[in-house]
């Protein structure tokens, strides 16, 4: 072999030798900078949650796996394939209990921000807030109609929509049936004897039935006279909302000839959600606020819940009746409606933010005060002003967990995966090395 064959070999390793020097390096550096820039809570977390044998588990480990992939099982200790040391893990690490629990140090309590809490049992003030349209109080409608033919002389309400007082006259009208059945009733007037009298009292009665009104009866009986023509007059406070009439028009029997629409207290339809429909029974408490009446509030209640629930919106219309002084809410405005239902009786209750909702579960970790944490499935009720009844799974009094609770549910899931590997194989059964 040359002398310059033998130079270019050694020149060769040299390269290979600085170039595995580089690689091992490299991956040196990369590892030391991802220890170094992961947070100090998560590196604690990792520390507490698998302590050493002496100080946390007893007997053989179950497996042992990398604390940055645990979900990765190895039979015997030693470096993982990322270049981690395992750690073990025992089958009687942690508290007992279906949920599992994890031990967390004072100082990495503090590390990660974990606030604590307690189970209250207090009474909620349910409350709701939505938004509505006037409409008129259907049951302060009335009709003022005629059960006989006839024809209006004098119309003294001329457009719909105008404000009416009760006793106001609304038109004036002749009818041929009720100026026979009031001469009928006068020709009766002064008869004394027992059976004139029943008889004056059943021409009295026809005309009530022909709906002649009441203003009219009193003056043939005070008067002793008949009037040709009767007055229709506003039978109560309101807005003339339906005008069947005009001067000199005729009209047939059983034909409305006003509708009037009181305004005495007006209706709001609200739509609410139909899983809040709970904080709105019928009888609850309302206060409204209208853009159009700045600083005024307008007192009511729910009255109803009306039993159809919009399949596009999901939710069901509540019926509410509110005061109308002055007649300042009209139809059609919007306002502002604060539902406040009867007051409930005590239930337990935490912070909303303790509540970890997965989908398919709802959780809170309770503490018991050295150091453990269990995880607990729990059912709610609907949240209110920042807190979430609890109603089953805690108990009055217990910490919980406000803050960090992601972190200790995720090891806490872990510690439960071991519990059901310890009652259901050996912990021979463990995977083989590299297996999942």
């Amino acid at each position: 072999m040359t002398t310059e064959r033998i130079s270019q070999m050694k020149t060769l390793a040299a390269v290979v030798a600085l170039l595995a020097l580089g690689v091992g390096g490299g991956y040196w550096l990369a590892h030391s900078t991802m220890m170094s820039s992961q947070p100090a809570g998560a590196a604690s977390l990792m520390s507490m949650a698998n302590p050493p044998a002496a100080a946390q588990g007893h007997g053989k480990p179950l497996y042992w796996y990398d604390p940055m992939i645990p979900s990765q099982h190895f039979d015997k200790p030693g470096q993982s394939p990322m270049g981690m040391q395992m750690v073990p893990k025992y089958a009687n690490e942690g508290s007992e209990g279906e949920g599992g629990s994890v031990r967390v140090s004072p100082g990495v309590v503090q590390n990660l921000g974990i606030r604590l809490g307690k189970v209250e049992k207090v009474s909620l003030k349910s409350g709701l807030h939505a938004v509505g349209s006037v409409v008129f109080d259907d049951r302060l409608v009335e009709l003022v109609q005629a059960r006989v033919e006839g024809y209006v002389t004098h119309l003294n309400v001329k457009a719909p929509l105008e404000h009416v007082r009760r006793g106001q006259p609304l038109a004036t009208i002749l009818a041929p049936q009720w100026l026979e059945a009031q001469q009928e009733y006068l020709a009766l007037a002064d008869a004394h004897s027992q059976s004139a009298q029943g008889i004056r009292d059943a021409a009295r009665q026809r005309l009530v039935v022909l709906g002649v009104p009441e203003a009219a009866i009193r003056a043939v009986e005070t008067k002793h006279e008949t009037n040709a023509t009767t007055t229709l007059v506003a039978p109560i406070d309101g807005v003339v909302t339906e005008l069947g009439v005009r001067d000199g028009a005729t009209f047939m029997a059983g034909a409305s000839l006003f509708r009037v629409n009181g305004l005495a207290t007006v209706w709001v339809n609200a739509q609410i959600p139909e899983a809040r429909v709970s904080i709105v029974p019928p009888g609850s408490t309302v206060e409204a606020h209208a853009t159009a009446w700045p600083g005024a509030t307008f007192k009511g209640r729910v009255i109803a819940l009306l039993p159809q629930v919009d399949p596009q919106t999901r939710t069901l219309t509540a019926r509410v009746a509110l005061d109308n002084p002055d007649f300042r809410l009209s139809p059609g405005m919007w306002v502002g409606l604060d539902f406040t239902a009867p007051a409930a009786a005590p239930q337990l209750v935490v912070p909303s933010e303790a509540v970890i909702v997965t989908g398919q579960r709802s959780v809170v970790i309770i503490a018991d005060g050295k150091g453990s944490f269990d995880v607990v499935n729990v059912s709610t009720g609907v949240e209110q002003e920042g807190r979430t009844p609890i109603l089953s799974g805690l108990k009055e009094g217990q910490a919980i967990v406000l803050s960090g609770q992601f972190l200790i549910d995720s090891e806490a899931s872990l510690t439960s995966t071991v519990t059901r590997l310890k009652t259901t194989a050996p912990a021979s059964a463990a995977t083989p090395a590299g297996g999942q």
